[in-house]
């Protein structure tokens, strides 16, 4: 009991030195917990931001499904030059229906024409894109006025249309523009309703900003051209993915010549690349970081060294009244941890500070809408413990040369 009390006291005492220590000198305290704060908050910052992006891009295949498919034909080169068989058309989309009965949810085709509207006055590009039946289950588009496509407007060849939401907003203000008119081109179309693409964050989308959905019937219609840009299939789940996406791709290269090339593709890729690319810029970002951590550890070094020598006289008369060299070791080392500790701690509050106050400024941003900033409390307690190590590993050796002093040569030091 005894010996348990004495140890408690000599590590009280050992705390109270350090810090005693440390607050005569205030200024260079928290001069040298400056590179580890920076370093902390880094590490914090580096994972919450990889973590936010790796989020919200999984969030946007999640939306749109990660189970979609779609294909498209590419030129073989000048020796394999595209021809109009080449295409995908109506017909391989019946057959892709047919021959995943039990794979496919649904399967849809699109096609787009470059045209322009009248804003005002002023002629803006547009796409005019015809869409098949079933593409608004495949694309998981967001109707946010009026409605979609009923069948019987695939049907009659009516002179519907859709637009997409900056479109509306442009052209119509805070007007309601289900049941007006709208010019593209020289063709004249009845608004049915206004949507939403929520797979166009993330970069496979045949739709600007501002498009124009009519029924593909209709575009065939004034185009003459009976082909798809892109075949789009909805797996019935994620793990019927690859298999879908390599009878797609059978199917096409089945109903076609053997010159014709087909890339069938799915979000998967997509999703782990963004997995790839997130992860590369963490790892790269982090050893900055560690750099940084690093640097300060080198400066905690280099002041406790300086501290040393400055207190050489003060080591001497503890040595002399019996201070172990153990007891100076720590000592030191308890200044150089608490440097350390309180960088970290300082930093860990700052990173988590900023992270409240990005996930509070977001919600003015209606571009940034379902942006979340995840503070990491893995990363938190890493970078506290990674940057408290710093201090300990760079404050041992100014410590071990404070505990080898001979009293009597530190005695005599001026």
């Amino acid at each position: 009991m005894a010996a348990a009390e004495n140890k408690s006291a000599f590590w009280a005492e050992i705390w109270k030195l350090a810090v005693q220590a440390l607050l005569t000198n205030k200024l260079r305290s928290i001069l040298t917990m400056l590179g580890v704060i920076i370093g902390t908050a880094s590490i914090v910052l580096v994972v919450t931001i990889a973590l936010a992006g790796q989020r919200y891009v999984v969030s946007q295949i999640e939306e749109v499904g990660a189970n979609l498919v779609y294909a498209f034909v590419v030129a073989g080169g000048e020796s394999e030059p595209l021809a109009m068989a080449d295409q995908i058309n109506p017909a391989d989309l019946a057959a892709v229906k047919r021959g995943l009965p039990q794979l496919a949810v649904e399967a849809a085709g699109i096609d787009k024409v470059p045209m322009t509207v009248s804003v005002r006055g002023e002629e803006r590009s547009v796409n005019l894109v015809g869409v098949t039946e079933g593409f608004e289950q495949v694309r998981s588009l967001e109707i946010l006025q009026g409605r979609y496509f009923a069948p019987d407007d695939f049907a009659s060849r009516g002179k519907f249309c859709l637009i997409t939401q900056p479109l509306a907003q442009r052209m119509f203000a805070s007007v309601d523009p289900v049941g007006s008119q709208i010019q593209v081109g020289e063709l004249h179309f009845n608004i049915l309703g206004v949507f939403k693409e929520r797979i166009g964050v993330i970069g496979q989308t045949e739709m600007a900003r501002e498009s124009v959905l009519i029924p593909f019937s209709l575009l065939e219609y004034y185009t003459g051209s009976n082909y798809f840009t892109t075949l789009y299939v909805r797996a019935d789940r994620p793990e019927d993915v690859p298999l879908v996406t390599q009878q797609v791709g059978e199917i096409l290269r089945q109903r076609h010549r053997p010159g014709a090339h087909y890339r069938v593709e799915n979000l998967t890729g997509i999703l782990e690349t963004a997995h790839n690319v997130t992860l590369g810029l963490t790892v790269v970002l982090i050893l900055v970081a560690l750099i940084a951590l690093v640097i300060s550890g080198v400066g905690i070094m280099n002041i406790m060294l300086v501290t040393v020598t400055e207190r050489t006289r003060e080591i001497g008369i503890r040595k002399a009244i019996g201070a172990s060299h153990d007891a100076i070791r720590y000592q030191f080392l308890m200044e150089a941890l608490a440097l350390s500790g309180a960088g970290a701690l300082a930093g860990v509050l700052i990173a988590i500070s900023i992270g409240a106050l990005l996930n509070f400024l977001v919600r003015f941003i209606p571009e940034a809408d379902g942006i979340v900033v995840p503070v990491s409390w893995v990363s938190v307690v890493l970078a506290f413990i990674v940057s408290s190590s710093t201090g300990l590993i760079f404050g041992y050796l100014p410590a071990t040369r404070a505990a080898s002093l001979e009293p009597a040569e530190a005695l005599h030091h001026e």
